[in-house]
């Protein structure tokens, strides 16, 4: 795929493997702010709780795709911190035939 690829780190020299990556090195929040002005169209996270908080706190995050799996494990990472509230607007939401819920949610 010739999708373009961003990679946030905190160091400079992290290598990447995947083609048609762009390294963003330092804190993630300026250097997301920074992309989001130079590049037309959608940004994705994928799978890192602790980028994403960085992003919401720093009010980059316009929408979330939330994955609601059938498994009861008891504990685990918060996505949002101990007592901070996040106003969402549900957009759409389907459930897979694995029982899966994929909820689409504006930030307010």
């Amino acid at each position: 795929m010739n999708t373009p690829k961003y990679v946030a780190s905190r160091r400079p020299d992290t290598v990447l493997a995947h083609p048609n990556s762009t390294l963003l090195a330092g804190e993630a929040a300026g250097a997301v702010a920074g992309l989001k002005e130079r590049v037309d169209g959608v940004i994705r996270v994928l799978g890192s709780g602790e980028l994403v908080r960085s992003l919401h706190a720093a009010g980059l995050v316009e929408e979330y795709i939330l994955l609601t799996h059938p498994i009861v494990l008891g504990s685990g990472t918060r996505l949002f911190g101990e007592g901070e509230r996040t106003g969402l607007e549900l957009q759409e939401a389907i459930t897979a035939t694995t029982g899966v819920v994929i909820a689409r949610y504006r930030t307010k």
